[in-house]
């Protein structure tokens, strides 16, 4: 990776809340772009984009190769626990670890919407727990 994109990567890029769906899928597919032009064939793990939330804490999205949600949801931003559980109809886990099927992913962000100040695209991630 070059130093221009790990600049670029490092970047959290501030929240301006969706207003529609079609926002919502338009940023996501940015964002898609973006990634896999950092990621290029590099084989990794944990790549994805975190949220920083303006109450504190973070929440790192991935997928896995299945296409199912990893949310690892740091301590400080277990205070959105509830509107996960809320918003995907799934029970909190005993640890910040969260495995979701990937038809709940919308749902997630527009249920964060409002609560998050940035965002960054994220290459790797490790997770700290790795049970679900």
């Amino acid at each position: 990776m070059t130093d221009y994109e790990n600049t670029k990567l490092e970047v959290d890029h501030p929240w301006i809340a969706f207003e529609s769906m079609a926002e919502l899928e338009a940023w996501m597919e940015l964002n898609n772009q973006e990634l896999q032009k950092l990621i290029g064939n590099r084989a990794t793990q944990g790549q994805g984009i975190c949220f920083n939330l303006l109450l504190g804490g973070e929440i790192y999205f991935h997928t896995n190769a299945d296409g199912d949600i990893l949310l690892d949801v740091t301590p400080e931003a277990q205070w959105v626990t509830p509107l996960i559980s809320a918003c995907t109809q799934v029970e909190a886990p005993r640890g910040q670890i969260w495995h979701l099927p990937q038809h709940v992913l919308i749902a997630i962000i527009m249920g964060l919407n409002p609560l998050v100040a940035s965002s960054r695209l994220v290459t790797q991630h490790a997770f700290r727990i790795q049970k679900f």
